[in-house]
């Protein structure tokens, strides 16, 4: 019997193999290297699995008016019940941050375009400000 065309075949065929996985392993090495994470989103739970803050990337869509609401990017800070008490959006005409409480307070600043707004809405749904 001669093994030996097999032998080499098989050789040969785990030496490129292993070249391969090396090439690989180095190329994805070299992109881990940077120190940045890249992804769509990202979601940062607590212990018992609840996401407590998250990033987003929502894109455009059509309102139910028919305009255009522009692609965003939002950031939520999240409290132990699942209420976001802190917002902080970036769109392609502008940016906004809202501050909540555990109640229905809450303290919002928009600008978009060239309209800036401060609203301040206080427990009892009474506005303060202009």
């Amino acid at each position: 019997m001669k093994l030996t065309p097999v032998l080499v075949g098989l050789t040969v065929i785990n030496l490129g193999l292993v070249g391969y996985q090396t090439l690989y392993a180095t190329a994805a090495k070299a992109a881990a290297d940077d120190g940045i994470l890249r992804g769509k989103g990202l979601q940062i739970t607590d212990d018992k699995g609840r996401v407590r803050a998250s990033i987003s990337l929502f894109p455009a869509s059509r309102q139910p008016d028919g305009s255009m609401y522009p692609e965003t990017v939002l950031l939520r800070l999240i409290t132990s019940e699942g209420k976001p008490t802190v917002k902080i959006s970036a769109l392609e005409d502008g940016a906004g941050m809202s501050l909540g409480s555990n109640g229905p307070a809450y303290a919002q600043i928009l600008a978009r375009n060239d309209r800036p707004e401060l609203n301040l809405v206080g427990r009892d749904g009474r506005r303060f400000g202009p």
